[in-house]
């Protein structure tokens, strides 16, 4: 136990440490913020789709030897709205938009890859996230869009608590759903590239998912739910940070599985209040 305490206080010395709480904390915050509003309005998978989107984009990145980050953000957003677009054709609903996008995505993403042959350590780190080894660029464009994301969805609150609820009474208030459907869905994707040196693509929508499907299960209400989930977004992304340190276990991984392990938790807890 002591040579734990003491390999966690040894983590703060290194400075990709330091990056890496920084950096997973400011996307714990906007991916579980985002969260709430996504799966109450049972919009969940969006979040898988635009991942598999990303797989694709950080194919095209390494082959072009771009920033992957920089080429992913515009294509993911573009993706996004793509799915929307389709989701408005009759006969064809949002999760069958969905799976369209994200199975050409991942096919173009293998297509990709094998033509990149020298790449594909690299793409297998931005598949699984590699946070411990984020840039300085990588940080500061974190920074930068959690902000963005974070004032976003402040500003539009009530708006976005109206149609989460009853998209008919909000449209009857006034509020413009399309277009704040269409805003979520592009915070979304920049969300999911923001977290790709989190958890990796292919784990990404799980940082979306879990916290707030865990504060669902013991909260009381709207607010409730925002605040728990944000708390354990955020211990779920230090704990696991701290495990993957001192046990050299894949980051984007044990951070997963730490919002798994809270989940389980929080239906024990309920099934215990309503015995």
């Amino acid at each position: 136990m002591e040579n734990i305490i003491f390999i966690i206080k040894d983590a703060f010395h290194y400075d990709f440490m330091i990056k890496a709480i920084v950096a997973g904390i400011l996307i714990a915050i906007s991916s579980s913020f985002l969260g709430i509003f996504i799966v109450l309005r049972k919009h969940s998978m969006i979040g898988d789709g635009l991942a598999h989107v990303s797989f694709a984009t950080v194919a095209i990145a390494l082959l072009l030897k771009q920033s992957p980050i920089l080429i992913s953000i515009p294509i993911v957003v573009l993706a996004s709205v793509l799915i929307l677009k389709l989701s408005e054709i009759d006969n064809l609903n949002g999760d069958a938009s969905i799976g369209l996008i994200s199975s050409f995505s991942v096919a173009v993403g293998i297509l990709i890859s094998s033509l990149s042959k020298g790449s594909n350590i690299d793409l297998f780190s931005y598949l699984f996230g590699s946070i411990l080894v984020i840039s300085d660029f990588e940080l500061i464009l974190s920074v930068i869009l959690s902000i963005i994301i974070l004032s976003i969805i402040i500003l539009f609150y009530n708006s976005l608590f109206a149609i989460t609820y009853d998209e008919s009474f909000a449209t009857a208030m006034g509020i413009n759903v399309k277009k704040l459907n269409y805003l979520i869905s592009i915070l979304t994707g920049i969300t999911v590239v923001l977290g790709i040196r989190i958890v990796g693509t292919m784990l990404i929508s799980s940082m979306i998912i879990f916290p707030t499907v865990t504060a669902l299960q013991i909260s009381t209400s709207f607010k409730n739910t925002i605040i728990i989930s944000e708390i354990i977004s955020i211990l779920s992304v230090i704990v696991g940070l701290f495990i993957s340190f001192v046990y050299d276990l894949p980051t984007g991984a044990t951070i997963v599985i730490v919002n798994a392990i809270c989940f389980m938790i929080s239906l024990f807890i309920k099934k215990i209040d309503l015995s």
